[in-house]
C-alpha cells in the first residue's frame, strides 16, 4: 500500500507543480501556427488522427531540458506538430514514458465539454471527445517525477476540430 501512495504522490505533485508552472507567466508560442494562417483545412485533408471507430492518440512527453512533446499517433507526425480530428472523435491523451505526469491547458476555448485542464500520466491516460469544430491553441506541460533539475517542460501546440 506505501508503495501505491507513494507512486500516486510522484505523479500528483510534479502535475500540480506543473499547473502552476504552465498556467502562469508568458504563454509559449506555437511555432507552425495553423490558426492564425488560416490554413487549419489542410491538415485535416491530409491525415486526420482517429476516426468514428477508433481512438486518437496523442504521447505526451518531456523532451530536452525545458520543452514538453504532444505527438500524435499519425504517419510522420512530429512533436507538437498540429493534428486534426473530426467532431465525435474520441481522443486519448497518455504518457509511454516512465513516472511523467501531464497537463494541457486550453484556457477559456476549449473543444471539449470540460473548460478546465486536462492532466493525466504514465499510469493515468485521459480520454475526451472533440465536441466543437475550431482551431484550438494550448500549452502542453510535462513533469517526470524523481528528477530535481528541469524536472517540468512546457510548450505549445495546436489541435484542429473539423465539421466534416
Amino acid at each position: 500500500m506505501k508503495r501505491i501512495v507513494a507512486a500516486a504522490v510522484c505523479l500528483l505533485v510534479p502535475a500540480g507543480l506543473l499547473t502552476g508552472y504552465v498556467s502562469g507567466g508568458d504563454k509559449k508560442k506555437v511555432k507552425n501556427d495553423v490558426c492564425a494562417a488560416g490554413s487549419s483545412g489542410n491538415i485535416c485533408s491530409s491525415s486526420p488522427c482517429g476516426s468514428a471507430s477508433s481512438a486518437c492518440e496523442v504521447n505526451i512527453t518531456r523532451v530536452g531540458s525545458s520543452l514538453a512533446s504532444a505527438k500524435a499517433d499519425i504517419p510522420g507526425a512530429k512533436d507538437n506538430s498540429p493534428f486534426c480530428v473530426k467532431v465525435g472523435t474520441t481522443i486519448t491523451f497518455k504518457s509511454t514514458s516512465k513516472d511523467t505526469g501531464f497537463v494541457l491547458d486550453f484556457g477559456s476555448s476549449s473543444p471539449f465539454d470540460s473548460g478546465t485542464a486536462i492532466t493525466g500520466g504514465a499510469d493515468r491516460p485521459i480520454s475526451v471527445v472533440a465536441k466543437k469544430p475550431g482551431c484550438y491553441s494550448y500549452s502542453v506541460g510535462a513533469c517526470t517525477a524523481g528528477t530535481i533539475y528541469g524536472m517540468c517542460g512546457e510548450d505549445a501546440a495546436q489541435l484542429v476540430v473539423s465539421a466534416n
